[in-house]
């Protein structure tokens, strides 16, 4: 049930129609949103290949974008954008989540989310069979990076002001490893050995902007978790780039 729970909360495809999930069962999400990544990342992957097949790479890399866009709601996009303009706009712990709150769009989440996808499609340079791997490595292992924060911080609001009505319960060790299975099992499976040095660079990326979401709103909120996956990614692909750059 906490699978479905995950399937329903982080996509926008109709899992709610298989079975009603108890209100609690959204609280023990974040362990199985790696796996959520094996659908998101492998419809990515199989939009990628297949309409490679008939594209230039460049089109086709555009056409896996949108269609996790189109899974997924936009909802770690979103997470982005209002993460960039809090902390890019707020001076205090209270301005922070007060902008991170607000459903307009300023100027430091549009300006990030503009960098973020022109870096996103600088990857259409790699070659089509590497660039599916990629893919669906990098969403399984970066959603497991990312869901590390409820494990580390608390949650910042309280929770009749959290935007989905749920606060994330940490992990217990079971929790934790079916997160991490669920988050390495892709990359072991498929990565080339050459590029699992890439796999380190997500978790330097999520050290690095835990120490800042801990120093600057001393908890984390569902913008931070969104945010922090996609820059664990992003970093993920750059690092897989600059590898398979080098070796050639």
């Amino acid at each position: 049930m906490n699978l479905l729970a995950a399937f329903i909360f982080f996509t926008r495809l109709p899992f709610w129609k298989i079975k009603e999930v108890p209100a609690e069962c959204f609280k023990h999400v974040v362990p199985n949103w790696p796996w959520v990544g094996w659908l998101t990342g492998g419809i990515m992957a199989g939009v990628l290949w297949l309409s490679g097949q008939i594209l230039p790479l460049s089109i086709a890399w555009i056409l896996a974008i949108i269609a996790r866009l189109l899974i997924t709601g936009c909802l770690h996009e979103d997470g982005l954008a209002d993460f960039f303009d809090g902390f890019g706009g707020g001076t205090t712990r209270e301005r922070i989540l007060a902008i991170m709150k607000d459903s307009h769009i300023g100027s430091y989440g549009v300006i990030a989310l503009i960098l973020y996808f022109l870096l996103f499609f600088q990857l259409s340079n790699l070659p089509l069979n590497t660039l599916c791997i990629l893919v669906f490595c990098g969403d399984c292992w970066s959603k497991f990076c990312a869901s590390q924060l409820i494990n580390y911080l608390p949650y910042a609001r309280k929770e009749e002001d959290s935007k989905a009505k749920v606060v994330y319960n940490r992990m217990s060790w079971s929790e934790l490893l079916t997160a991490f299975v669920g988050g390495a099992l892709p990359f072991i499976l498929f990565l080339p050995i050459g590029i699992w040095p890439a796999t380190l660079f997500p978790l330097l990326t999520f050290f690095l902007l835990y120490r800042l979401i801990k120093r600057r709103l001393q908890g984390y909120t569902g913008d931070c978790c969104g945010a922090t996956f996609l820059l664990c990614e992003l970093s993920f692909y750059i690092g897989s780039l600059a590898l398979i750059y080098v070796e050639q």
